[in-house]
């Protein structure tokens, strides 16, 4: 079947499956089979996997109701969720974000993950949840603690060891220190684990002094720690926004920029020089308007920031920002210089956020003109290889560089 003909014939239907159509023809035309390309944030939906997950929640009061409860009662009524039209009227295929392929030699999620991977070309891929990113906002801290443990330790038991391909960074329930000390120790040092992930849809004062701890034994084992943003309409700031665009466009950064102010304003960076601070999805667009907001109002009140021995663009320019959605400027000269005011050549890690509809695959990084090969790749791959430490492809004698297994 020509390409017109495979088009027309799944177009119709839109299944996620479908949806990498495109992806394999950029891969092949591209040759980004080629090229070592690490995807930094790529999501699975828990929901299809809620009965094996709720099987592992310890604590037997809040795991008996869980398991008399449906998949969509418990992504509906025991974690928050933010309102808004995320299918666009039905353009974007929400209902058939996943298609989850059977496969019985390894768990379907692993099954369905690699089929994808290898669909746009990506070597490695680091896992994260999706309905559970809201789990922050639970008035529950319990729940919180409860199905974050469950959801990594299905994860790391039952997913990962499919594949050396798939990574993650497990979920801290940042409400109480203490549970986020007891992940650490439960979590560091598993096979897969390249740090761990917070989202950024929250209120905690991380800051404080109570969260010390929990950042000092990140610190001790150098381990990256992400903040993961999202939207929230319900946030006071975005109820004056009359449609989901906007929220969608601003409550990303606006997360994104409200923690990385904390981290650097309070000098964690100067007190935990080993972290790794990574944002995710939250496009890089934001990143130079707050290097120049900080810049300037550091220069004039430095004696609210005593701790720091550099101006905060330094320190930004130190950390890490994951691409999707990467907002690209009609003019390439202007996407150049967002990326070099951000240091984004060493600085920005390739994300695809698939299976979101707003997916990105690797020919977006790849086809920027104002990028040479070296910073592509850099961008795509190289970039993550030294923050996580990993492994580059098995050489295959006789033939060209393979994915690990």
């Amino acid at each position: 079947m020509d390409d017109t003909a495979r088009r027309a014939s799944v177009l119709p239907g839109r299944t996620q499956e479908h949806m990498l159509v495109n992806a394999e023809r950029e891969r092949d035309r591209r040759g980004l089979d080629d090229v070592f390309i690490v995807d930094c944030d790529s999501h699975l939906y828990e929901t299809n996997s809620f009965p094996e997950i709720v099987r592992r929640v310890r604590n037997r009061n809040i795991r008996r109701p869980l398991e008399t409860m449906s998949a969509e009662y418990i992504q509906g009524f025991m974690i928050p969720q933010s309102i808004g039209d995320r299918s666009v009227g039905g353009r974007l295929p929400i209902s058939q974000m996943q298609h989850v392929i059977d496969a019985s030699d390894m768990h379907p999620i692993a099954a369905t993950t690699l089929h994808s991977m290898d669909s746009m070309g990506i070597d490695y891929t680091i896992l994260f949840p999706t309905p559970m990113l809201n789990l922050g906002l639970t008035p529950q801290i319990e729940i919180e603690i409860e199905l974050g443990h469950a959801f990594n330790s299905w994860l790391l038991d039952d997913v990962l060891p499919c594949s050396d391909r798939l990574l993650t960074m497990p979920y801290l329930p940042l409400g109480d220190p203490d549970a986020c000390m007891q992940y650490i120790e439960d979590f560091a040092g598993r096979a897969g684990v390249v740090g761990f992930m917070i989202t950024a849809v929250r209120y905690e004062p991380f800051h404080r002094n109570q969260y010390m701890k929990v950042f000092a034994a990140l610190n001790e084992r150098s381990m990256p720690i992400a903040f993961h943003s999202g939207p929230n309409w319900f946030d006071r700031p975005f109820t004056i926004l009359g449609r989901f665009l906007g929220v969608h466009a601003l409550g990303f950064p606006f997360y994104a920029m409200t923690h990385l102010t904390n981290v650097v304003l309070s000098g964690l960076p100067e007190r935990f020089p080993n972290i790794k601070w990574i944002y995710m999805e939250a496009g890089e667009a934001w990143v130079p308007f707050c290097i120049a907001r900080l810049d300037n109002e550091y220069k004039q009140r430095s004696a609210e920031a005593p701790l720091l021995q550099r101006l905060p663009s330094e320190y930004i320019r130190d950390m890490y920002f994951t691409t999707q959605p990467f907002e690209e400027h009609e003019n390439s000269a202007h996407t150049r210089a967002m990326i070099d005011i951000m240091n984004g050549t060493q600085s920005l890690l390739y994300a695809s956020d698939y299976p979101h509809p707003d997916f990105d695959t690797p020919a977006i990084i790849w086809d920027q003109r104002c990028l040479d090969e070296r910073e592509k790749r850099a961008i795509l791959g190289d970039n993550a290889r030294a923050l996580f430490d990993l492994p580059g492809r098995v050489a295959v004698p006789g033939g060209s560089p393979a994915r690990a297994s």
